[in-house]
């Protein structure tokens, strides 16, 4: 359960899933306090992406989409010019009710949100994970991404949500696939998407990542 208060850690290109890990240089010195008070204390950081138009006021607090996630910090390096290195690994999605404007970093009253992947639904998932893989498959085939095939005892929830991490997708694509109601509409969400890329670009999808 998510505290009804976490710092958020806004970013342009960056959306975090349930379950993923993911890997950041924190050096602003905002956020570098941030992730020092979240190691003294639930080691929480909640990662949200930037609107569009951000630029003019980064150092603000430009707008961000509401729906956010969650991660834990699991590693965290501290370098000697007080820069850290540190990985989160996805806990829960939230949605951003209010934001707390004092302190030196962004700070925010969430409320959590299910990411549900009931009992009825996971034969279902599992089928799609299968069309999911072709997909990947076709890609390798056309030299793209190595390694298309995934490790089979990946739970099937946990393939979805890499997936629509690691790949190489738009910044708005991923966070349209983290506001999706619950692990077979993600799923669902990303075949269409790799789909319409594969049609757009007449071979298999991503002819430009």
């Amino acid at each position: 359960m998510l505290p009804p208060v976490i710092p958020i850690f806004p970013l342009p290109n960056v959306v975090l899933f349930p379950n993923v890990f993911l890997p950041l240089h924190i050096f602003e010195p905002r956020y570098r306090d941030m992730v020092r008070d979240g190691l003294a204390g639930d080691r929480l950081i909640g990662m949200t992406l930037l609107k569009p138009g951000w630029e003019g006021e980064y150092e603000g607090r430009p707008p961000v989409y509401p729906i956010g996630c969650a991660g834990l910090i699991t590693h965290a390096e501290r370098l000697p010019g007080g820069e850290y290195n540190i990985v989160l690994r996805g806990l829960e999605k939230f949605r951003i009710s209010s934001e707390d404007r004092g302190g030196p970093y962004r700070r925010a009253l969430v409320e959590a949100i299910d990411d549900p992947l009931p009992d009825a639904a996971r034969q279902t998932v599992r089928a799609e994970r299968r069309r999911l893989e072709r997909l990947l498959l076709e890609r390798s085939e056309h030299g793209g991404v190595e390694g298309a095939r995934l490790p089979e005892a990946m739970p099937d929830e946990d393939v979805v949500n890499a997936l629509a991490q690691y790949l190489a997708l738009e910044p708005a694509e991923k966070q349209a696939l983290l506001e999706h109601d619950g692990v077979l509409a993600r799923c669902r969400a990303l075949i269409e998407l790799l789909e319409m890329k594969a049609m757009l670009s007449g071979r298999a999808w991503g002819s430009s990542v």
